[in-house]
């Protein structure tokens, strides 16, 4: 799969070298000329062992939420699952460390550790936004405390698929057209500047475009019948409430990813770490929902906090060819912004309305 994509993207695949040469520097994923070229370190074993790795952990999560059956998460269940996706992320950075300090030197592998974490921990606080909007939806479709559970785990993995398409259509564009670099760039000024502008609002779920076409042309019942997405068959199949929350978390993770995906190209232009950190930060989605259930109110600060974060990032991808801010620095900054912001969320509790 890495040499098809390597053929195509104009990637040379990384060579195993035997002894370490410290004094070689790392190719940089990122050419100053026009002609942009761009370097992957995923081969064959590597593809696989991290598909192999989020099917087991999938499964895992499935079977056991089976077992379980359906149930109301508390808070104490979501933070165990929470930190045990946190846990496997870490452990999937440090084993890709090892594998490129032992391929190509200790001075690639620190970059390419950076990038994923820096990367993951990006993906993971824009999720934030994600959980907002999902727990919003599961108000306004009054969704069964008992069903959230199968939703999400739904909506998950079609948002695992559609934002690999998402990576991969990138990381081809970007590695045929530098320019594009720019009005990624771009992009994420101005979404930045709209995020800090619209914090604070609550979105009017009832005047959403998408929402609003589906009630109108899709058929379906007005109650949920258990954990059912679709009632008959053929032409006389008419759709539960909860096929309609599903398709509008895929749609919303879209949407989001949209904003998202950009931001982590200003940190690697490299597709396996790319695809590698959004998957393990989308993972961990669900255990991140029950977890902030009751508590979004507190970190009411967090948009703007998330705001500044895609200002810093597509300032950085602007600046990409005039100056390149070290991943190091880009990690600092981003966990210096997010920590900042919920400090200030607990300090400040959000005035009551009215």
């Amino acid at each position: 799969m890495s040499e098809t994509f390597a053929a195509m993207a104009k990637v040379r695949p990384p060579v195993s070298i035997p002894d370490r040469v410290p004094s070689r520097q790392p190719p940089r994923p990122c050419q100053p000329a026009g002609k942009a070229t761009m370097e992957t370190i995923g081969n064959a074993w590597l593809w696989a062992g991290f598909s192999g790795l989020v099917l087991l952990a999938l499964g895992a999560d499935l079977l056991l939420m089976r077992h379980g059956g359906a149930h109301r998460v508390r808070f104490k269940e979501a933070a165990w699952w929470s930190l045990g996706w946190v846990a496997l992320a870490l452990a999937f950075n440090l084993a890709l460390w090892w594998y490129v300090d032992q391929t190509a030197g200790a001075a690639q592998a620190r970059r390419i550790g950076l990038e994923f974490l820096t990367g993951y921990l990006v993906e993971k606080a824009l999720a934030v936004d994600n959980i907002f909007v999902f727990l919003m939806l599961m108000a306004y479709f009054a969704v069964p405390e008992e069903l959230r559970q199968r939703v999400l785990v739904i909506g998950i993995l079609l948002a695992i698929v559609l934002r690999a398409i998402l990576i991969f259509a990138g990381a081809a564009l970007l590695a045929r057209f530098h320019w594009l670099l720019y009005v990624f760039g771009a992009f994420l000024l101005l979404t930045g500047v709209k995020m800090w502008s619209a914090a604070g609002e609550e979105p009017d779920l009832g005047k959403n475009p998408v929402l609003r076409w589906m009630t109108a042309h899709v058929p379906f019942v007005r109650r949920y019948r258990g954990n059912a997405l679709w009632l008959g068959r053929g032409g006389h199949r008419k759709f539960t409430p909860l096929f309609i929350v599903v398709l509008m978390i895929g749609i919303t993770d879209v949407i989001f990813a949209v904003d998202s995906i950009p931001a982590i190209f200003a940190i690697t232009l490299d597709p396996f770490i790319v695809l590698t950190s959004n998957v393990f930060a989308v993972l961990g989605l669900r255990a991140m929902f029950f977890l902030l259930v009751g508590m979004a109110a507190r970190f009411h600060l967090l948009p703007y906090g998330l705001a500044v974060v895609l200002v810093f990032i597509g300032a950085k991808m602007l600046l990409v060819d005039l100056y390149r801010i070290p991943v190091s620095w880009s990690l600092g900054g981003v966990a210096a912004i997010l920590a900042v912001t919920i400090v200030l969320s607990l300090a400040r509790p959000p005035r009551p309305a009215g």
